[in-house]
């Protein structure tokens, strides 16, 4: 069982940056497949970006060049840096695991881009 806890969504104004955190549980974090994905309102859950156990990197083409996913595995974490965050960026952001070929969520972070 891995479990997975999300932090540092918010309120920003188009333009601004934010920084998500995702700490996953377990000893084997460098070997999971990790990723993050949104959700907004009355639309179907999408993949955000995607980082491998070698640092194999994939992003939706709507973030491209705006998102950067990390991790350090000394710190069992996971970053997505946003920045110039636009308003159609609103969304719950949940942090995924693929590991053991089982598939963990967390309870994701609210981030709205609003002025």
């Amino acid at each position: 069982q891995v479990q997975l806890v999300e932090s540092g969504g918010g309120l920003v104004q188009p333009g601004g940056s934010l920084r998500l955190s995702c700490v996953a549980s377990g000893r084997s974090f460098s070997f999971y497949a990790m990723a993050w994905y949104r959700q907004a309102p009355g639309k179907q859950r999408e993949l955000v970006a995607r980082i491998t156990s070698v640092d194999r990197l994939n992003y939706a083409d709507s973030v491209k060049g705006r998102f950067t996913i990390s991790r350090d595995n000394a710190q069992n974490t996971v970053y997505l840096q946003m920045d110039s965050l636009k308003p159609e960026d609103t969304a719950v952001y949940y942090c995924h695991a693929y590991v053991a070929l089982r598939d963990y969520w967390g309870q994701g972070t609210q981030v709205t881009v609003s002025s």
